[in-house]
């Protein structure tokens, strides 16, 4: 009925509401209170965007080591204050050696990005490869089996035996990778010819022949104990095969590897708030330490430190006729900002009378 109203009807309304706007200004009504601010002047309440430089370090840079609660504490962060003093934590926890300037497992992990770039580009850049990614995140495999042209390939027992020619492949071999295990091979087959290999879930991924039939037949399928159709389908019992050939652990190895590495050193902070990490000495030596330093030039300041103790505190033996005691003293010097700048290690020797011990 709206749609078929007459233009009688629309004056009528109108009409009305004149009509209601008068009656309520008689009766006293206030005008509806306009705001006293456009809202179009209010500032808005936006998150400040991230940087683009600290997308592409959390995205890109270490995108294959970063672990997930690294990564969703980074996302949380709001400064870039915050961000530069978790990108300095991040890197520390990976370094080897904290108390040298440098820090070789950065260098180290920027010159396998480098190396990825060099070497495996193909239609894609190098770190975004398989190989690129198992490069950068694990490191230079102990020995590289190559075949870059494919061709004539005589399988080992463990792939069935017989002969067959194969798609260009490689295969890693890691003696040991933590979180993952000994004895690691890795398979990369490149099916197109395109120069990008891709991780191999099994051996039969390079066999070129695998679908020909009667071509690139295993010793058994020669001799009529099995069939080609089984192992194309995966179905086929392989009793030749490797505790680590098998689906399930090659799968296994594979998941392992989408992991991030390990994190090998912790940083002080983390084993000062872990109370599990701290280790308490039933019998603690108590001792008084005192700090002595002078200014010997505009940047340089020498430091004493003086430890004593009691000699009731020590472990006497009778060397030579005398008691002897032995202190191997261990300190470990860090900055303001947290970082390691050095250790240092002494062994002290004092020897005592009978009434000394007493003291």
């Amino acid at each position: 009925m709206f749609r078929m109203r007459s233009a009688r009807g629309f004056a009528l309304g109108s009409l009305l509401v004149l009509t209601f706007a008068g009656s309520a200004a008689a009766q006293g009504g206030k005008p509806k209170e306009q705001p006293s601010q456009d809202i179009s002047d209010k500032a808005r309440k936006v998150t400040p965007e991230v940087k683009e430089v600290y997308k592409k370090w959390v995205n890109t840079d270490v995108a294959y080591i970063i672990t997930k609660d690294e990564k969703r504490a980074f996302n949380a962060l709001t400064t870039d204050e915050e961000r530069e003093n978790f990108i300095e934590n991040f890197w520390r926890r990976r370094d080897p050696n904290p108390d040298t300037e440098e820090n070789e497992y950065r260098e180290e992990y920027y010159e396998r990005i480098a190396y990825a770039n060099e070497h495996f580009t193909s239609g894609i850049p190098g770190w975004k490869t398989d190989r690129g990614r198992i490069y950068i995140a694990w490191g230079k495999p102990d020995s590289v089996e190559a075949h870059p042209s494919g061709g004539a390939y005589d399988r080992p027992s463990w792939e069935g035996g017989g002969s067959t020619t194969t798609y260009p492949f490689e295969i890693w071999f890691y003696r040991h990778l933590d979180g993952v295990g000994d004895g690691i091979e890795i398979e990369f087959v490149d099916p197109t010819g395109t120069g990008e290999y891709r991780i191999a879930r099994n051996a039969n991924e390079k066999d070129a022949m695998l679908m020909v039939p009667g071509a690139g037949l295993t010793t058994s399928e020669q001799l009529g104990l099995s069939n080609k159709a089984d192992r194309i389908s995966g179905t086929g019992e392989r009793g030749y095969w490797r505790e680590q050939d098998s689906p399930f652990r090659r799968m296994e190895i594979i998941n392992d590897l989408q992991r991030p590495p390990q994190v090998k050193f912790g940083d002080l902070q983390t084993y000062a708030s872990d109370a599990s990490a701290i280790l308490f000495d039933k019998d603690p030596l108590q001792f008084d330490l005192r700090v002595d330093f002078f200014r010997q030039s505009d940047d340089r300041v020498i430091a004493a430190f003086t430890v004593q103790a009691n000699n009731k505190e020590l472990a006497f033996e009778n060397i030579g006729g005398l008691p002897t005691a032995r202190i191997n003293i261990f300190g470990r010097i860090t900055a303001v900002s947290g970082k390691r700048s050095g250790i240092f290690e002494d062994s002290v020797t004092t020897t005592a009378t009978q009434v000394e011990l007493l003291r």
